[in-house]
């Protein structure tokens, strides 16, 4: 995309298609995590998220439209070493650990994903217009309370172990 970045401008167009990756990553993740999961609960989280993750990718391909850039997937190392670590711990652990393991591994992505909207969101507010932070925004959002039902799962079996 880019060789070397040299405005404000070409520096978020790339975090907007890393973002996309990351979405992308993610929901194959999902899909991953829902078939290790043992218990319908979390497996029903995992649904309703990735459901989420789709309207995030939608948001994301309105943004690119919305400024006028060509829709391109950028690097996005971090989510791809997060999947293959969730994938390594599940087959190493017995069976009884794979929700923790799946409920860990999604809400450690879900950091990375709201570190990733924070930073856009910041450099929206001073180079696009409203449309685009509302649509970075409203992702923001749906990864903060993601994380917030993920950190409560992960307690609530923390407790039964």
């Amino acid at each position: 995309m880019f060789a070397r970045f040299e405005t404000p401008e070409e520096l978020f167009a790339y975090r907007l298609g890393s973002a996309l990756t990351m979405e992308n990553d993610s929901l194959q993740m999902l899909a991953d995590l829902e078939k290790a999961a043992l218990s319908e609960d979390v497996r029903e989280m995992f649904r309703h998220h990735a459901s989420q993750t789709r309207d995030q990718i939608d948001n994301l391909h309105e943004i690119f439209r919305v400024l006028g850039l060509t829709m391109t997937e950028a690097r996005s190392p971090t989510t791809k070493k997060l999947v293959k670590e969730g994938n390594a711990l599940l087959r190493k652990a017995d069976e009884k650990l794979r929700d923790d393991i799946a409920v860990a591994a999604a809400l450690r992505a879900e950091h990375h994903e709201i570190s990733a909207y924070q930073s856009l969101v910041a450099s929206a507010r001073r180079l696009h217009p409203a449309q685009v932070v509302h649509l970075l925004s409203a992702n923001l959002e749906q990864e903060q309370h993601t994380s917030e039902e993920l950190a409560a799962k992960a307690k609530e079996l923390a407790r039964t172990m």
